[in-house]
């Protein structure tokens, strides 16, 4: 039973260490909503210029801002199931 549990953990852990969500349709489902341009404090997808300064921070400070919330944007920014990996993957999309 103990290594059975064990099993269960470690493929929980391994699981977690990638996104588990594609970007584009976390994107889509939570993000665009203010990312698309309807809020013009939201860096657009794709605006390398509103995105360099918030880049130039880290991506552990861009991860803990969707996380907590800052400024207009909502805590876990209306993602609820979404993991720190799934919320750096979709930063990482949205600066392409």
């Amino acid at each position: 039973m103990n290594k059975m549990l064990l099993a269960a953990a470690v493929l929980v852990f391994s699981y977690n260490s990638q996104a588990a969500q594609d970007p584009q349709t976390v994107f889509n489902r939570a993000c665009g909503a203010c990312h698309n341009g309807q809020l013009p404090m939201a860096p657009k997808k794709g605006d390398k210029a509103a995105w360099e300064p918030r880049l130039a921070k880290g991506m552990d400070t861009l991860v803990s801002s969707v996380t907590n919330g800052f400024n207009a944007m909502p805590p876990r920014g209306l993602c609820m199931d979404c993991t720190a990996e799934d919320y750096q993957a979709v930063i990482q999309w949205m600066t392409e």
